[in-house]
């Protein structure tokens, strides 16, 4: 391993080699099933022949231009998203996390416009992940993000998602802009928030003027077997939305959506980016986009996530000393552990399977929207030697 990279990763003993559709290879030819996809990012699989065809079609055209010229595949992506959004408009950048800055941005600017400066602030929720960017490790207020940063910036608001009348009192206080939240928590647990939940927050936030984000970067693009993962319940939509990961198929898109009201205070000059919205990045996104947003993508998404839960908890049933829960939606799942997560990633590893971490010892697996029955059994059957492993090591340390 080489010394010259910063030290900001904790990376897993693995050099990656090459990949295709569910699976990965690594530099010694070992193979793994890939329930990580990128962290929910490679929605369609490695090496998905449509968005390769596209990559090397527009790489052999043009790479990159300046936002200040037109890029046509901007204006025909915003279109896709909006058609199928409740959005009327779109900022397109690189990464989650910008996409997050730009959501903030946009709420508190729309008070600007509106003659309301002093509405700055914006409620956030314990577990909530939403990128590593000064704005957004503020907006989720995980200490572990924001420790040795300096002071914490002003206008943040932690609640927690159980606590009903705080949030009803904060959403009403003179000074709130937005509140922003992840339909399906990601890092913090695969944690799938209900209908009803969802819908209350709209409806105060609708009552008090208060704009509502929604961060979809993990649970949108498929991930939950709707395009978004709010669009499962009616009258839940958002004013501003975040999206990036899945967007891209694995190549770096984000984008901010917002309708014309909550963007309404967005005018020239007051945001920008140099790579967002490349040509590159466009031609992928709009063959990423169109084969995602499929109702025979979709379709399989759910079905496929449907018999994996369903193996997964006739698992746990089979080891309830080593997993305690199966959460999430979709294929956004989660098992809460009783082992220690980052152990069990590594057992599950050492059986030809990669998945993620998340809190509240939580492992997530995040594969691909194109995985096959035979693969989620796969993936059960490769659970299931971690799962055995777990129980023999316990039995010998008793």
């Amino acid at each position: 391993m080489t010394d010259h990279l910063m030290g900001v990763y904790n990376r897993a003993p693995l050099s990656v080699a090459r990949g295709q559709g569910a699976w990965l290879w690594d530099t010694e030819g070992r193979q793994y099933l890939d329930c990580v996809a990128g962290i929910a990012t490679n929605a369609l699989g490695h090496c998905h022949p449509k968005l390769v065809a596209a990559l090397t079609e527009q790489a052999n055209t043009l790479w990159h231009v300046s936002n200040i010229f037109r890029v046509p595949g901007q204006e025909a992506l915003a279109e896709r998203l909006t058609a199928a959004t409740f959005a009327d408009v779109v900022f397109f950048a690189s990464t989650g996390t910008e996409s997050v800055e730009c959501a903030l941005k946009t709420a508190r600017r729309y008070h600007y416009a509106k003659g309301a400066p002093e509405r700055i602030d914006v409620i956030g929720f314990a577990g909530s992940f939403h990128g590593r960017t000064y704005g957004a490790i503020n907006a989720a207020g995980n200490p572990s993000y924001t420790e040795g940063f300096g002071p914490r910036l002003p206008g943040y608001v932690q609640l927690t998602l159980d606590d009903a009348a705080g949030l009803a009192e904060a959403i009403a206080r003179p000074t709130t802009a937005a509140v922003i939240v992840e339909p399906v928590q990601g890092e913090g647990g695969a944690r799938a928030l209900t209908g009803e939940w969802l819908t209350e927050l709209r409806r105060l936030c609708t009552a008090h003027g208060v704009l509502l984000i929604y961060d979809e970067v993990q649970s949108g693009m498929g991930r939950t077997g709707r395009l978004f993962a709010h669009q499962w319940f009616e009258g839940a939509e958002p004013d501003i939305m975040c999206v990036a990961k899945a967007l891209g198929g694995g190549y770096p898109v984000a984008a901010c959506l917002a309708t014309a009201d909550a963007a309404s205070g967005m005018v020239a000059g007051v945001h920008g980016t140099t790579f967002g919205g490349s040509p590159l990045a466009m031609a992928v996104a709009l063959a990423a986009f169109d084969e995602i947003s499929s109702p025979d993508t979709l379709a399989h998404a759910r079905d496929v996530a449907e018999d994996l839960r369903r193996q997964l908890v006739d698992l746990a049933a089979r080891y309830p000393d080593v997993i305690q829960d199966v959460r999430g939606k979709g294929l956004l799942i989660g098992l809460r552990m009783i082992p220690n997560n980052r152990e069990f990633m590594g057992i599950a590893r050492d059986h030809g399977l990669l998945v993620a971490g998340g809190g509240e010892n939580c492992v997530r697996l995040l594969p691909p929207l194109t995985l096959s029955h035979a693969e989620a059994a796969e993936a059960v059957t490769r659970l299931a030697l971690a799962c055995e492993t777990v129980r023999a090591q316990v039995a010998q340390a008793a």
